[in-house]
């Protein structure tokens, strides 16, 4: 089967990731979290994130928002959110099944929330009859593709705190983010005052496992009743922790976000100008989103998968991976082209 952009979770495993789990399993070694690979990968992210990160290691991308959320909200409360946030549209109601807690979408412009929207539905506080926001969920980069700056996050946390939220960061490619921006993952959450970040791991060349990373130590002490109450502490951690531990290292995660990032820069100047194509905007990570002819859908899909984002627009979701090469970018533009005559 060809490389195609429907997500980067559809790519495989990068080789270096993949040499980490043959290296860790070696004979026997102590379960749930209690071993070597799961301390240094530990270390790892504080070097990335703070000294005082506390990280505990889920197995998918669902389970690090919920466990989150769990630890910053109880039943009576809410969430703002996004009114595309991947926690509203695409977890088949997760977090107000296993949280209890009701999420608030809130109209976005292209994916991101302004304060003024926040201010706006922050009301009823202290009405019993009313369910009390609590949390602020931001999505880094947006669903659509956007990278909040880091001003904007500033204004938003910076408001959510004065309103004493808490604030959480759905990260599953938040390194595309720290590339773009060109930042620390420190400097676009811990030094911001982020409580909890939902860090991806699957989407970024590992085989699978993401990390939630608690910032505000007065959060963390309960988290490993809630990890394993959510059925999310994996016994064999180390092979989880292990893919982690090589991502940060050497900076493999910024050769797989640069690489990625070019080859959307790549897709986006390579089709922005088909007739018939109408690109969303210049990409800020790694994907590119783009209105077609719904006629082109299937054909286009013969060759290379892709999602159909908006199935009213046909908006088409196009994702760029660790292993996508220019090659398949210039097969795909040539159908384009050919699909425009």
């Amino acid at each position: 089967m060809k490389r195609g952009f429907g997500s980067d979770n559809h790519a495989g495993i990068h080789p270096r990731i993949l040499e980490s789990l043959l290296a860790a399993n070696t004979e026997h070694a102590p379960a749930y979290g209690t071993d070597e690979w799961t301390e240094a990968a530990v270390a790892e992210f504080k070097k990335q994130f703070g000294p005082d990160a506390q990280v505990f290691f889920v197995f998918n991308g669902t389970a690090a928002n919920v466990t989150a959320l769990r630890a910053l909200a109880k039943p009576h409360q809410s969430v703002f959110c996004s009114d595309v946030a991947h926690i509203h549209v695409d977890e088949c109601g997760a977090p107000e099944y296993m949280v209890g807690c009701k999420l608030l979408p809130l109209s976005s412009v292209n994916g991101k929330l302004q304060v003024e929207t926040l201010e706006k539905a922050f009301i009823r506080r202290g009405d019993q009859h009313y369910s009390q926001t609590q949390v602020l969920s931001l999505t880094q980069p947006t669903e659509l593709g956007t990278t909040y700056s880091v001003q904007e996050l500033k204004d938003l946390i910076q408001w959510a705190k004065a309103r004493k939220l808490y604030v959480h960061i759905d990260g599953a490619r938040l390194s595309n983010a720290a590339f773009f921006l060109k930042k620390t993952f420190k400097e676009i959450t811990t030094d911001l005052g982020v409580d909890i970040v939902s860090f991806g791991g699957t989407k970024n060349g590992l085989m699978m496992g993401e990390a939630v990373v608690i910032l505000n130590k007065d959060l963390a002490a309960d988290f490993k009743y809630i990890r394993k109450q959510s059925a999310q502490l994996p016994s064999k951690t180390r092979f989880i922790a292990c893919q982690f531990e090589a991502y940060f290292k050497n900076n493999l995660w910024q050769e797989i976000a640069a690489h990625s990032y070019e080859m959307a820069l790549y897709l986006y100047e390579s089709c922005r100008n088909i007739p018939g194509v109408s690109v969303r905007e210049f990409p800020q990570s790694n994907a590119v989103f783009a209105t077609i002819p719904s006629h082109w859908v299937k054909k286009l899909r013969e060759h290379y998968f892709f999602y159909v984002w908006d199935e009213n627009t046909f908006e088409c979701r196009w994702m760029t991976s660790w292993d996508t090469q220019k090659q398949d970018i210039d097969g795909f533009v040539q159908l384009l082209k050919e699909l425009s005559q």
